[in-house]
């Protein structure tokens, strides 16, 4: 990250929304110790995530800038974003140095906000917590998922065109498949393949790229790629959840590998219609729930539905809300999602179909270049 990924008034328009929230919900602070919360109000992006040895922390408060609380080795990075207030402790150590710092900032507040709840984590060792929570005995916390959901749901102009923009990157990959791979081909090539061409098209990193083969449809849809080989007969499908500056793709085609059974034909026109049929439904007012429905309804008739059809999308791969009968949230502008409807074929097999879009003002608007009905093929 040589610059940041936003202009400062990106920043400062997500902190205003949040203090608006707090003050409603009397929270005094948010104190925050993941990565997607912490990069969404600092702009703080590196793959120095992938160590767990290291605990980071953002506070942000009911009025003023956030005040970030990160290892030392973090603070050439912070320093680059919009945050000014860097506190830094030596880690790892054997003991956690941030807890005293952390306390001090905290212990004046009366009600800290945290996420609790829904998809959240804690990412701090459960000793650490305690020991904090017990310096903050005089605190109030309380279940901030809720607020923090509500914020992250609605995208802004600038996100939305970098998810656009990794959506086509991957649309573009997935167009040059048929001349990239082939009957023969083992799933580990084939994957391999595909995701040095993400990269070569612009994908900044592939962290999630899974999928399977078999015939008239496939056992699962989370399975890392294996030796198999590709045969004349299967569906194969690859999902992919693609980066550009921390923001995902989160889509996946299916092919034939040579001519498609008429089994595989026919599910893969029926989850096309159905993804169609949510995406006209999908506009303000609506709610999750009725996205579920409306593809169910396609679905039910033809092996019927598998799972959760949809979910958010945006800094995480799957985010709140699930397109699924017991989420009511209601769409609104800004909201990025994918519809992902999945049916049964023959037994133990399966077939998905997924696409991405944004919820505006007068319906919705892919982000992916949506597929048609003809299952494409892959030559022999």
């Amino acid at each position: 990250m040589s610059e940041p990924d936003f202009p400062e008034s990106e920043f400062a328009d997500r902190l205003e929304r949040a203090q608006r929230l707090m003050a409603g919900d009397n929270l005094d602070a948010l104190l925050l110790t993941t990565e997607p919360e912490i990069r969404y109000f600092s702009g703080f992006r590196t793959l120095f995530w992938q160590s767990p040895t290291r605990p980071w922390f953002l506070i942000v408060p009911s009025s003023g800038k956030p005040i970030a609380v990160i290892p030392e080795i973090g603070a050439a990075l912070m320093a680059r974003t919009w945050i000014e207030d860097i506190r830094t402790f030596a880690s790892p150590a054997p003991q956690n140095e941030a807890l005293p710092i952390l306390a001090g900032l905290l212990k004046t507040k009366a009600r800290i906000g945290l996420p609790m709840s829904g998809e959240s984590q804690l990412r701090l060792p459960l000793n650490d917590f305690q020991e904090l929570t017990h310096s903050l005995a005089g605190c109030e916390l309380a279940d901030a998922a809720p607020l923090i959901q509500t914020l992250r749901h609605i995208k802004s102009e600038r996100e939305i065109a970098l998810i656009r923009q990794i959506c086509l990157i991957a649309c573009d990959a997935f167009d040059a498949v048929p001349q990239q791979i082939h009957a023969g081909m083992t799933l580990k090539d084939a994957f391999r393949a595909f995701r040095i061409d993400l990269l070569r098209r612009g994908a900044d990193d592939v962290p999630y790229l899974v999928g399977g083969a078999g015939p008239d449809g496939y056992g699962d849809i989370i399975s890392p790629p294996d030796g198999t080989h590709l045969a004349t007969g299967d569906v194969f499908m690859m999902d992919t959840g693609a980066t550009l500056n921390g923001y995902f793709c989160d889509f996946d085609r299916n092919f034939s590998v040579g001519p498609a059974s008429e089994i595989a034909a026919r599910a893969h026109a029926t989850l096309v219609r159905a993804t169609q049929a949510a995406f006209e439904t999908a506009r303000p007012g609506r709610t999750f729930a009725d996205l579920f429905q409306t593809m169910a309804k396609v679905l039910q008739d033809e092996g019927g539905q598998v799972g959760r059809m949809g979910h958010g999308l945006g800094m995480q791969l799957t985010e709140t809300p699930s397109i699924a009968p017991f989420d009511t949230t209601v769409l609104e502008a800004g909201m990025v999602l994918t519809l992902e409807p999945g049916l049964t074929t023959t037994e133990g097999r399966m077939m998905v179909h997924e696409e991405n879009i944004v919820i505006r003002e007068d319906g919705a608007e892919f982000l992916t270049r949506p597929t048609g009905p003809e299952l494409p093929m892959i030559g022999l």
